[in-house]
């Protein structure tokens, strides 16, 4: 749902509207009638996954993990 409030509203209360828009609302600030802004909230950040690829290496002589924690960690378990 979308919330309109004028420029003094918004200035005035503020703190309410972003509690609003962290809840998922919309609001729209407008100006004599007219949309000058809109508060929305941030888009989820998806992970970058790869990005420290290169970077990370295991040791020779590192143990293999147990069986069963192996499949946990691959979701098998």
């Amino acid at each position: 749902m979308t919330v309109s409030v004028g420029v003094h509203e918004a200035k005035t209360h503020l703190s309410r509207l972003l509690e609003q828009v962290a809840a998922g609302e919309e609001v729209e600030i407008t100006n004599r009638g007219r949309v000058v802004a809109r508060l929305v909230g941030p888009t989820p950040r998806t992970p970058d996954l790869g990005f420290d690829r290169g970077n990370v290496w295991v040791a020779d002589d590192f143990d293999d993990l147990p069986g069963d924690l192996q499949r946990a960690f691959e979701g098998e378990e």
